[in-house]
């Protein structure tokens, strides 16, 4: 069911419909703003809670946002007594930060030949990017709608990545191409594992759970698995992988399936089954976030518990994890080692990597320490022989 805005502009009360996708409520107070409106005022009302409605230039929009944001980090968060601490303080502030910046709204139309608008001056074609997101225009020309600019600048930048392709240099510097809400493979160490582990001798097909933009079902058929079957339940996951199973010329291997986990029992049992879930305990803010935070590490925790009977003799599970949420404090080593044992599964091995990625040097991340000293993992896990 859609939400819907009202604010009173001009004497006159309008309606438009609310556009989140990081499930944020539609504000209760809505003030008209414009270039004249000075950053300390738009600021106050944003904390407040009243959200501002763009209607002058766009990049007088963006200048604000820019403001808003500068004022927002003016005082970063605190540190905690402990890692978990400083953790769920920082989170608390970036939550905070989504709050207030996304109180800058910008009205969304159909224009006349359908396609999405943003009737502002100087406003860039968001047409494309917001078919993406949000699917073709709906509804008669000149339907409104209200978005925060911060979800429009995502939604913009998402389909230039989308456009443009990440490099993923285990496939060859190949590109993967991510959608809009579909995790990038930026952080290539954990693909690197899945592509220089020696495959299990066991016969049968791999399975990719929770594929996202399946570039692990892909690395694993141009190393020679002759079937893999790549699950998700996301909409835009399934998509965004049959597309690059294609575009990688690797869909005669790969089949895309929805499922929560595993496949269907019709697909038998596993030689091989790889699952790289949300590395941290916790609740997603926004749709990127469900692949970082997994609640009660539900993913993580079913994927140990039905991988047993899903192996076929002599095949393995691989487990893709960082020790960040071990180093925060969000779990522990001993209760990771504990689900595998109670899952029936012992471990085979485990292939350890450090991240490559720039957060560990930037020394006013709240989490650096614990960063610094991250590490991947490919636990290598089996069934006990009899």
């Amino acid at each position: 069911m859609s939400q819907t805005v009202t604010w009173t502009e001009n004497g006159e009360e309008r309606t438009a419909r609310w556009r989140s996708e990081s499930g944020a409520k539609p504000p209760r107070r809505v003030a008209v703003a414009d270039d004249r409106t000075r950053a300390d005022a738009a600021y106050r009302l944003a904390c407040e809670g009243t959200a501002l409605l763009w209607r002058g230039d766009y990049h007088g929009a963006r200048q604000l946002l820019a403001a808003l944001a500068r004022r927002v980090d003016r005082k970063p968060p605190r540190p905690g007594a402990t890692p978990l601490e400083t953790f769920h303080l920082y989170r608390q502030a970036r939550s905070r930060r989504a709050r207030v910046l996304g109180m800058l709204l910008v009205p969304l139309e159909a224009g006349p030949e359908g396609e999405w608008t943003v009737p502002l001056r100087r406003a860039p074609d968001v047409g494309a990017a917001c078919a993406q997101a949000y699917g073709p225009a709906a509804g008669a020309s000149g339907a409104r709608s209200l978005v925060a600019l911060r979800e429009l600048q995502g939604v913009i930048g998402a389909h230039e990545w989308h456009r443009g392709g990440v490099p993923v240099p285990a496939l060859g510097g190949d590109r993967v191409h991510p959608a809009y809400g579909v995790f990038s493979p930026v952080r290539g160490e954990y693909v690197d594992l899945v592509a220089g582990t020696p495959l299990p001798p066991a016969a049968g097909p791999a399975f990719d759970i929770g594929t996202g933009t399946g570039v692990l079902g892909a690395v694993l058929a141009r190393r020679g698995v002759a079937r893999v079957v790549a699950t998700d339940q996301d909409p835009r996951a399934l998509a965004c992988a049959e597309e690059n199973v294609r575009l990688l010329g690797v869909d005669a291997a790969v089949e895309v399936v929805r499922a929560d986990l595993f496949p269907g029992a019709g697909e038998g049992r596993a030689r091989l089954a790889v699952c790289n879930p949300p590395w941290l305990p916790g609740k997603p803010g926004s749709p990127l976030e469900h692949a970082v935070y997994d609640p009660g590490s539900r993913m993580l925790r079913g994927f140990l518990s039905g991988l047993r009977e899903r192996l076929a003799p002599g095949g393995e599970g691989w487990l893709v994890l960082s020790d960040l949420a071990e180093r925060i404090g969000l779990r522990s080593r001993e209760e990771l080692l504990g689900w595998i044992a109670g899952a029936g599964l012992e471990v085979a091995g485990r292939e350890d990597t450090r991240p490559r990625h720039a957060r560990p040097a930037d020394e006013s991340d709240p989490l650096h320490e614990a960063r610094c000293a991250e590490v991947t993992s490919l636990w290598r896990l089996r069934a006990p022989e009899a």
